[in-house]
């Protein structure tokens, strides 16, 4: 199994809105907020490391294997 990796935010931001339905719906200074519509996350634009990448994804109910299929 691929392990999580750092990601720039810009890159992570593209990939939770294009193949998991989320939409940004704003941005303040450094970080952009997106939601599906029920769940609302806020993205750094720096580079997101692993730990962070992992609340992330928790927080969208993303599981990690599902995510590495789409990176």
């Amino acid at each position: 199994m691929k392990r999580l990796a750092p990601i720039q935010g810009r890159e992570l931001i593209k990939i939770l809105c294009n193949k998991f339905g989320f939409q940004a719906i704003r941005q303040k200074g450094s970080h952009v907020t997106i939601t599906n519509g029920s769940i609302y996350v806020t993205v750094p634009l720096k580079e997101v490391r692993v730990g962070l990448l992992g609340v992330i994804l928790r927080d969208c109910s993303i599981a990690r294997e599902e995510f590495l299929k789409e990176v």
